[in-house]
């Protein structure tokens, strides 16, 4: 499912259809936000957190030293209205629509965590991850947040297969889409109410390693990430990984939200006019610095992370000085993202760090990415600046 063939009026037709069905099927167990509640429940201390509104930006030098897995307490944020409190014990998930051999289906906290359990580690990760790159960078005009690299966390997820759940449901051998909704406030774009956050995944993803997860780290899933479940889509744009499930919508025919028509496309002078659905991440390296910081001369060990939605990164390579490159060395098995780290032994002065890794595809950070309106997918090789005394 990575393009949608249909023209761009069909698109924005097809969505507003959808936004009104969705809405009218409310789940059960949501409750309104307090009013004295600000959009993250979580404290956000300037040393760990950018803050942008109803988003939270992990500062990457607040990764140094965690290991594999981002800790709660730093894990980014990324809400479209706000942080709803949920009763687990009056949360229900709805499951229902035509791609199931029966009517609906009906599963409380307590029977979904009697389901066979699995765990996984994976990363969530926002489309718009790098955006604000497109403008620094590349001096183009996107809009949204705009994010530098912290829009990720790793995380160990522990909860029930989302095939499982839909197997116990009935699921039909015509089922197409599988739609997970959240049960965060309704989301309102120019004006307009376009319902709960919800996007389609394909039936064969669905049903290969998609997780309805309850625990995250080894706690109960806080509320900022998902309490009392979210799904985890490994290797998928964040977007995919919807917060707050309260239904999923299992469908004989494509499914169509605004979250995959008017948003989480690209749109731009290289793309069709109906843009390109999003899907799977790219390929990306970050340097656990202070942006702009300040570092000591003599001796340095840089350290780093890389990732890619298409699997592990087999190298890192590293430039000090904007010519050369040379490769890092690799810090632990890998996995979710590699740990890598680069000595160095630099003069006092500025510089310009950089970092590039090259997946199991062969899929190597370019030095530009061509330009979409919402900022979305950012790869390329991102210059870190830091100046040395």
């Amino acid at each position: 499912m990575d393009k949608v063939e249909m023209s761009r009026r069909s698109l924005v037709r097809l969505s507003a259809a959808a936004g009104i069905g969705v809405a009218a099927g409310a789940a059960v167990g949501g409750t309104p936000a307090r009013a004295a509640d600000p959009p993250i429940l979580k404290p956000l201390p300037p040393e760990l957190f950018t803050v942008f509104g109803t988003n939270a930006e992990t500062k990457w030098e607040a990764l140094r030293d965690t290991g594999a897995l981002v800790p709660v307490d730093r894990f980014f944020v990324r809400n479209h209205t706000r942080t709803p409190r949920i009763d687990a014990a009056a949360w229900r998930l709805r499951i229902h629509g035509s791609g199931l051999r029966r009517g609906p289906v009906e599963l409380t906290y307590r029977e979904l965590r009697h389901l066979p359990s699995d765990t996984v580690t994976a990363a969530i990760e926002c489309a718009g991850n790098g955006r604000g790159f497109f403008t620094s960078q590349q001096g183009q005009t996107v809009s949204g947040t705009a994010w530098k690299l912290g829009a990720i966390g790793v995380a160990r997820w522990t909860g029930v297969r989302l095939s499982t759940v839909l197997k116990r449901a009935g699921l039909s051998r015509t089922a197409v889409d599988v739609q997970p909704v959240g049960l965060d406030p309704d989301f309102v774009s120019g004006g307009v109410n376009l319902g709960p956050v919800r996007r389609p995944l394909p039936i064969d993803k669905a049903l290969h390693d998609v997780l309805l997860a309850y625990e995250m780290n080894g706690e109960p899933l806080p509320p900022d990430h998902g309490f009392p479940v979210r799904v985890v889509v490994p290797g998928w744009i964040g977007i995919s990984s919807i917060k707050w499930l309260g239904q999923l919508e299992v469908s004989a025919e494509p499914l169509l939200s605004p979250w995959n028509t008017q948003f989480y496309r690209l749109f731009g002078p290289t793309y069709p006019a109906e843009g390109e659905l999003v899907g799977r991440q790219t390929v990306k390296s970050a340097f656990e610095l202070p942006w702009e910081g300040t570092l000591s001369a003599g001796r340095q060990v840089l350290r780093g992370r890389s990732w890619s939605g298409n699997g592990r990164v087999r190298r890192v390579e590293v430039s000090t000085d904007g010519r050369t490159w040379r490769p890092a060395e690799r810090v632990g098995a890998g996995g979710a993202w590699q740990r890598w780290e680069y000595p160095w032994h630099p003069a006092p002065g500025a510089y310009t760090l950089r970092a590039r890794a090259t997946d199991v595809t062969g899929v190597t950070q370019p030095d530009t990415v061509p330009h979409n309106t919402l900022g979305y997918l950012f790869g390329a090789i991102v210059r870190h600046p830091v100046t040395v005394v």
